[in-house]
């Protein structure tokens, strides 16, 4: 223990830098098997729940993680910034974009917060795994907006409407 002290100056140091070590692993993974949608915002989904499926196969240490990264004070501030670093990277992968515009940019931190908070909600039990997916396929379609020319965004905000009530009518 006190070697890992050593190296890390607290516990949350230590889980943000393995919630940090989880996100690379998984960036590989995904470089080498990456997500199949045709979409820029499938793809995107689909690794968010990817990420979210490897977490949820240690739910305490995610639990313990995410709880870190959250509360997390300002001498942890370098680790944070790199998982969102990471995140960043992953998702902007997944988009197939090297060299995003502010508005995509910003879209990306929308869908990191969403995801973000979508962990915390399942991970306390208030919110279903379908929940989640449909959180996360809800938010990651900013993406097409991003890209779509005026005329576009209008159709895709009106297909999401479409699509969030027959979803809602299922239920």
């Amino acid at each position: 223990l006190g070697t890992l002290y050593r190296y890390f100056p607290s516990k949350v140091h230590l889980l943000v830098a393995t919630m940090q070590d989880q996100l690379e692993r998984l960036h590989g993974t995904l470089r080498k098997r990456p997500p199949a949608g045709e979409r820029a915002a499938e793809r995107v989904a689909e690794t968010l729940m990817r990420a979210f499926f490897a977490l949820q196969s240690e739910p305490d240490l995610a639990d313990a993680m995410v709880r870190a990264l959250t509360f997390a004070d300002r001498s942890a501030s370098p680790e944070v910034d790199q998982v969102s670093r990471q995140t960043t990277a992953i998702i902007l992968d997944a988009m197939g974009q090297d060299d995003p515009t502010p508005e995509q940019l910003s879209a990306v931190r929308v869908i990191e917060h969403t995801w973000l908070s979508a962990l915390i909600t399942w991970l306390s039990g208030r919110a279903s795994i379908a929940q989640v997916k449909a959180d996360i396929d809800t938010v990651c379609r900013l993406i097409d907006l991003t890209e779509a020319t005026p005329g576009e965004r209008r159709r895709t905000a009106e297909d999401g409407r479409r699509q969030q009530k027959t979803g809602e009518r299922r239920r």
